[in-house]
């Protein structure tokens, strides 16, 4: 095998990694929407009892509060975190060298 033959499947090795972590991230920005849209829904839901019966002491502020933590670390772990790369890997190998 020559080297054109190399570089060309090692491109397409690499565009097929590409692809699936293009689609991991696609599925997680989905998740995420998902994720938001329940929040909406069932947090709307608990005011509207919430109002509906007397209203009061705002207890939903206890689930607006305690999802709406998960939901922003959800969204930081989509759009916030930068990914591992290869100057990640060595840095972390020669500090366990040392």
């Amino acid at each position: 095998m020559n080297n054109n033959q190399v570089d060309v499947s090692t491109e397409m090795a690499q565009d097929s990694t590409d692809r699936q972590l293009a689609i991991e991230r696609l599925r997680a920005k989905r998740d995420l929407s998902t994720h938001v849209v329940a929040y909406v829904v069932v947090n709307a839901a608990l005011v509207a009892v919430w109002a509906l019966t007397g209203t009061g002491y705002f207890w939903p502020a206890w689930v607006l509060g305690g999802w709406g933590v998960g939901l922003v670390l959800h969204a930081w772990e989509i759009y916030g975190r930068r990914p591992i790369t290869e100057d990640d890997i060595h840095r972390e190998i020669e500090r366990d060298r040392r």
